[in-house]
């Protein structure tokens, strides 16, 4: 088996005629067939082939390869988005009347889909949070399908034992989802652990560079198998250029993350001794609460760092607006580093009970470290404390 750097580089599904070293564009709507009996067997799935690019196509089949490949999973289907990657997973594999149980600190629009639009179709999920998941099989009923978490959670980057979480899947007959965005199978691989499925949102480190949007799911072929029947009829599919985009963005995501994680390390070093600070969260500070957790199920620590400002929502904003080089963007995973104030933008539409449950607090600030050099970060982020 080839080693991850490897395979993200290595697996190339098709060349043309041209025997062109980088894969090709396959910018086509639809395939065509030698004859009449060999659409009817493609169509009747007797073959392996592309017919429609809703369906499948070359681009998009060497993205979910690679993919399958980096978190040791068996099939996987591609998606036009990270939300469409996590509604479709859900919607494929649920009935009404099921029961979801999920971690509280999840993405904001996964929140939004838990309580306003799963509910429509009688879909219900009960939250554990993240320091208590001994409380997970009190809240475990018969109707229970799916065990969910986001590790590291956004924005607050807090860990979760996955394997705790796949030993009470595991236990209970229940199907371990796991969110694995942050993390990138670089980091991180939840399948080792026991999860059943992993989705990411292929939009942010896999891309890299703030390009394209994107989404997959992973896992086992039996699953996968009802994903993609969903999804072929009705239409989430990820285009063929983005799948180009994100396979090419996998040949260099160890040396990017690599570099991330460093930075990202020294950033937080850095913030931990700042007097305007407090309550630094990322995974491999030795002062983080689940720091021993984090060491056991991932390479390193990610490129995201959520910390307290003193000071409220004012300092927070006021801390924002003075920075020079830091982008202020929605977006995590980039090359540039990102500044984010969740309770003001991200989180916003949430309640501020609802915030809190999360760790969302007036002060909170999220950063996704890039990859400019880190003093150039630190002499940014110095200036912007300054100025409170």
């Amino acid at each position: 088996m080839k080693k991850l750097e490897t395979a993200a580089i290595r697996i190339q599904n098709e060349r043309s005629q041209f025997k062109e070293h980088s894969v090709p564009l396959f910018l086509t709507s639809s395939f065509v067939f030698d004859d009449a009996e060999d659409m009817r067997a493609s169509f009747a799935e007797e073959k392996e082939t592309n017919i429609y690019s809703r369906f499948t196509n070359p681009n998009t089949s060497e993205f979910v390869e690679k993919m399958c490949a980096l978190e040791g999973a068996e099939a996987g289907y591609a998606f036009a988005t990270g939300m469409a990657a996590v509604f479709s997973t859900f919607a494929a594999l649920l009935n009404s009347g099921d029961h979801i149980v999920s971690c509280r600190s999840v993405f904001g629009s996964t929140h939004t889909l838990f309580t306003k639009f799963l509910p429509k179709w009688n879909i219900t999920t009960s939250y554990f949070k993240i320091d208590e998941l001994d409380t997970i099989e009190s809240i475990i009923t018969s109707k229970t399908k799916i065990l969910y978490a986001e590790t590291p959670t956004n924005p607050a980057v807090a860990i979760l034992d996955l394997e705790k979480l796949g030993a009470i899947a595991k236990k209970h007959n229940l199907l371990l989802v796991v969110d694995n965005c942050f993390a990138t199978p670089y980091l991180q691989n939840p399948i080792k652990f026991g999860a059943d499925l992993v989705i990411h949102s292929a939009t942010k480190l896999i891309d890299g560079q703030g390009r394209v949007l994107g989404g997959v799911t992973v896992g086992k072929k039996e699953l996968i198998r009802e994903i993609y029947l969903f999804a072929r009829n009705t239409g989430p599919a990820l285009s063929p250029f983005n799948a180009w985009i994100l396979s090419k963005s996998l040949e260099t995501l160890s040396v990017r993350v690599k570099k991330h994680c460093k930075n990202a390390l020294k950033i937080a070093q850095f913030l931990e001794k700042n007097e305007m600070v407090t309550d630094v969260k990322y995974p491999f500070l030795p002062s983080y609460p689940h720091y021993e957790i984090a060491k056991k199920q991932m390479k390193m620590g990610g490129n995201v760092i959520a910390f307290q400002i003193k000071g409220g929502l004012h300092a927070g904003r006021t801390f924002l607006d003075s920075l020079k080089m830091c982008s202020l963007s929605a977006n995590l995973g980039d090359s540039r580093t990102i500044v984010t104030h969740p309770a003001s933008t991200t989180h916003s539409k949430l309640t501020k009970e609802d915030r809190l449950e999360v760790g969302i607090t007036d002060g909170l600030v999220r950063i996704s470290i890039g990859l400019e050099h880190v003093k150039d970060i630190k002499n940014d982020l110095k200036n912007a404390f300054a100025a409170l």
